[in-house]
């Protein structure tokens, strides 16, 4: 579930996009012992919106290693 006010992460730098998720989790913590539930969940969703903007790019940045390095090569995956 994406928030609807949540702006355009991709056009973020990966220090600023660490930066503002840093901030989130301040704002969080203040939210709860604030009581403030309604808050708390709004900002769980900015979070998740910056959370899966996080794994993209790591998944991208492995992808790319991955097709440049010969190490990746022939290695057995076990999940």
């Amino acid at each position: 579930m994406f928030h609807p006010l949540s702006p355009d992460l991709t056009k973020l730098t990966s220090e600023e996009l660490t930066s503002k998720y840093s901030e989130l989790i301040k704002r969080i913590s203040i939210s709860y012992r604030m009581g403030n539930a309604d808050m708390v969940y709004q900002l769980q969703l900015l979070l998740q919106d910056y959370q899966t903007e996080m794994n993209q790019r790591n998944r991208k940045a492995l992808e790319e290693m991955e097709k440049s390095s010969k190490n990746f090569k022939n290695i057995i995956d076990i999940q």
